[in-house]
């Protein structure tokens, strides 16, 4: 799993105790424990629908979640999307292992791969691309990453499109307490550690990877939500009453009310593949109703209708002349 690595983990910084938060680190309860189902996107490649099941409340700021891949692809095989419109919320794709290109009818757009994230804030409309560039397509190769849907709140929903390209080497990296484990902050504040994602609410995402042995107890701000997926392997997440449970690939933890969350590397670590990599997430809760229809999130049907009548009419933005198009084996 390539996503961004130190080579000293020794010139980490590493968490503080979460003893010595306001709140004592008061561990959150396990709400809910659910399986990701499988399905497509875009031209059909392979994704884990990471929130099915469990309401737009609960996630609030978030909206949707999928995990795409990880899969081997065989020449001619990578698929990505083609061009479509958005309204009204933000996609963050971040990429673990492979490469995706993106343009958008804003004049964003740029190469992610591997521990890179492109942030897109489709506000008042944008059109846009994902899809592998040709060498991949041409030849084949790992692909895993995750989409992340956040929405904006009613006052943002209409503001100009924008985009930003979060290399992987602008990503903050810490150490878990006891130094075994990685957590990569993309967004928002983990124990004092900002990531370098700009976002419209408070929010907070990581991504960790957890060594067998090792403790990661994340300070988490009580204002938020929290919310935990497992990209791969598997592990063990504290219930808040002294107990574990395991969980695995595939699998999303909705956690309760508390200012801090712990995960445990258990079992024997055979290759990159059986590590315990989650990714963490969580956010001020908006609290504003949501509707949401396909590409589009507001706050009233009458703004969904507005959206695809924009769409049809041109003015969520046009395709640029010369645009980015799938690469197509031949």
């Amino acid at each position: 799993m390539p996503a961004v690595t130190p080579s000293d983990m020794s010139a980490v910084p590493r968490l503080s105790p979460v003893s010595g938060l306001t709140g004592g680190g008061a561990p959150r309860s396990i709400r809910s424990v659910s399986t990701a189902p499988a399905g497509f996107e875009g031209e059909g490649f392979p994704v884990r629908r990471a929130f099915a099941g469990l309401s737009l409340a609960d996630l609030d700021p978030f909206v949707h979640m999928d995990q795409m891949g990880a899969i081997e692809y065989a020449a001619g095989e990578p698929k990505g999307t083609p061009w479509h419109p958005h309204r009204g919320f933000e996609t963050v794709t971040y990429m673990i292992d492979g490469t995706f290109l993106h343009q958008d009818s804003h004049g964003g757009g740029g190469v992610i791969s591997d521990g890179g994230t492109q942030w897109m804030t489709a506000g008042g409309g944008i059109l846009h691309i994902e899809t592998p560039p040709e060498e991949m397509v041409i030849k084949g190769g790992l692909f895993h990453g995750v989409q992340l849907w956040v929405n904006l709140p009613p006052a943002d929903k209409m503001i100009s499109p924008a985009y930003q390209n979060l290399e992987a080497d602008m990503v903050k990296l810490i150490a878990s307490e006891d130094g075994g484990s990685l957590i990569r902050v993309i967004a928002g504040d983990v124990g004092g550690h900002a990531g370098p994602g700009s976002t419209h609410s408070p929010m907070a995402l990581a991504h960790a990877s957890i060594a067998k042995g090792s403790v990661v107890n994340l300070p988490w701000d009580p204002g938020f939500n929290a919310i935990a997926y497992v990209l791969a392997g598997s592990g063990l997440v504290d219930d808040g009453n002294g107990e574990s449970i395991s969980v695995h690939a595939g699998q999303t933890v909705l956690f309760g009310s508390g200012d801090s969350v712990t995960f445990r590397g258990q079992g024997e670590k055979v290759d990159a593949s059986e590590s315990f990599e989650v990714m963490i997430m969580g956010g001020r809760p908006i609290g504003a109703p949501v509707v949401q229809h396909g590409p589009f999130v507001m706050n009233t049907r009458a703004e969904i209708e507005q959206a695809m009548s924009d769409y049809q009419a041109g003015r969520l933005g046009v395709v640029p002349a010369g645009a980015l198009q799938p690469f197509r084996a031949k």
